[in-house]
């Protein structure tokens, strides 16, 4: 404390920075920096090397482990381990739900993905071709739903969450939707119009809508995965796949395994109890 001769004592203490700064960090600007640093190895991968059109079993794994795995899996449990523990998000909101209510979520949005393949399936897209280029994209699927949904969707609502569910639903919404489409666009090298953005947003917004009504990872990665083959449906060459379908069958696989097992990580040491309304 220091005294103003005209004016009295000022306080010259430590300037501490406010909590809602805090917030800010927290829960935007380090869920879009690990957004970025994903979007950039999918860039790299899709865009450049130019995977998912001309996949290759070494770009294939490579991918796999280090973009999808790696950084789309592996590292988003620090920040929902983090997010929890502060009781900021809770692990139902995350998407990580019971076993009995998971298998219904799948097994409804497999038969509704089912039903678009019979109704709206582009020519040359039957159900073999959707099947292997399905496979193809579980990796990207799976971890495209927990980077923009289960991190940065539930992080940006949890930002804004004293506006209550009429605000953070669709903030959320709006600005998964907007990650989701810029993610498409780096992905394939297909040429680019504002028409195509308009429609990889447009599926953003879609595929956020379903992850905020459903609440489940799994349901939203095979409904996110589904989505992408229709949207690349024209850029994926089922001759490719077929000469790497081993190692399409492979990545899928482990990549499953790794949410399974960051599920029941999660599981193990963190519980959310539902308390019944009086």
């Amino acid at each position: 404390m220091t005294r103003n001769p005209g004016t009295g004592p000022v306080d010259v203490s430590a300037v501490h920075l406010p909590a809602s700064f805090t917030m800010v960090i927290r829960f935007l600007v380090i869920p879009v920096l690990v957004y970025v640093i994903w979007v950039l190895e999918i860039f790299l991968f899709g865009g450049v090397v130019h995977l998912f059109p001309s996949p290759t079993a070494p770009a294939l794994v490579l991918y796999t482990l280090v973009a999808c795995i790696l950084m789309g899996l592996i590292l988003p449990v620090f920040l929902i381990r983090r997010a929890f523990i502060s009781g900021a998000i809770t692990m139902f909101q995350f998407g990580f739900r019971s076993m009995i209510r998971t298998i219904f979520a799948v097994a409804l949005t497999c038969v509704m993905l089912y039903g678009c393949v019979l109704l709206f399936s582009p020519p040359g897209l039957d159900q073999k071709v959707f099947v292997q280029s399905f496979l193809l994209m579980v990796p990207t699927g799976i971890s495209t739903a927990m980077i923009c949904w289960v991190v940065a969707g539930t992080h940006v609502q949890a930002l804004v969450r004293y506006g209550g569910p009429v605000i953070s639903i669709p903030v959320g919404i709006v600005v998964t939707g907007i990650l989701f489409g810029i993610a498409m666009l780096v992905m394939v090298p297909v040429q680019h119009s504002p028409d195509l953005f308009t429609l990889y947003l447009g599926a953003g917004m879609l595929m956020a809508v379903f992850f905020f009504a459903v609440r489940d990872i799994y349901a939203t990665g095979i409904a996110v995965t589904g989505c992408m083959v229709f949207l690349f449906s024209g850029s994926i060459l089922p001759a490719e796949i077929s000469m790497v379908l081993p190692w399409v069958y492979a990545a899928a696989i482990v990549t499953a395994g790794v949410l399974v097992g960051i599920h029941r990580y999660l599981s193990l040491r963190f519980v959310t109890i539902q308390i019944p309304r009086k």
